[in-house]
């Protein structure tokens, strides 16, 4: 077994080492195609024997899917954080968490985004639909709206087309470099403020 390879153990509980093994999956799927990465590259990365990931997560298939759902999908501390004020501060500190968020995530969040290798298998599909209605939830939860409100699934929809043009958005600025950071935020921040002030209230 080469030095690489080798297993770098560190006394971590198993929470935090589960945390550990999903971050350097996290760090490889991002770095290259699924197909390109084996359980021995993300056990070498986390400094543990490969038999803990097949432990923690089942196969690599398996790891790559929850990677991909934490990577879409908007967690609810994200909304609790969120400052008490006038909406207008909630929708700039919203879109700052996101840019926030991606930025950390980097590649990671582009590759699934955009999942290649594992195929656009009903699996791949299941979690990309229920990552981008649940975010679709939290944003209207953040911007104030009622679960209960008869219009919800009207509303998540209209919210879901905002997401596509955030992921564009993600693109131009991560990938191609035709965006900043700034000019991003101020896109998104401007067609979030018009959509839950004037498209949403006015949904037939």
């Amino acid at each position: 077994m080469s030095t690489e390879s080798a297993p770098r153990w560190r006394r971590l509980g198993p929470d935090q080492r589960k945390e550990q093994i999903f971050a350097c999956a996290a760090e490889l799927f991002g770095e290259r195609p699924y197909a390109d990465v084996s359980t021995s590259d993300i056990a070498a990365r986390a400094g543990v024997a490969r038999g803990l990931i097949n432990h923690y997560f089942g196969t690599k298939r398996e790891l790559y899917l929850t990677v991909v759902r934490r990577a879409l999908t908007v967690p609810h501390f994200a909304v609790t954080r969120l400052p008490a004020g006038p909406q207008e501060e909630r929708i700039d500190a919203a879109v700052d968490w996101f840019l926030d968020m991606v930025s950390k995530q980097g590649k990671m969040w582009l590759a699934a985004i955009t999942p290649e290798g594992i195929g656009r298998d009903v699996e791949v599909e299941r979690i990309l639909d229920e990552a981008d209605r649940e975010s679709a939830d939290r944003v209207l939860e953040a911007m104030g709206f009622e679960p209960g409100d008869p219009r919800w699934n009207e509303y998540n929809a209209l919210v879901r087309a905002y997401g596509g043009m955030v992921k564009a958005a993600g693109r131009e600025w991560l990938v191609r470099g035709a965006l900043d950071r700034a000019q991003v935020h101020t896109l998104l921040s401007s067609v979030l403020r018009t959509l839950v002030t004037e498209v949403l209230p006015h949904s037939r």
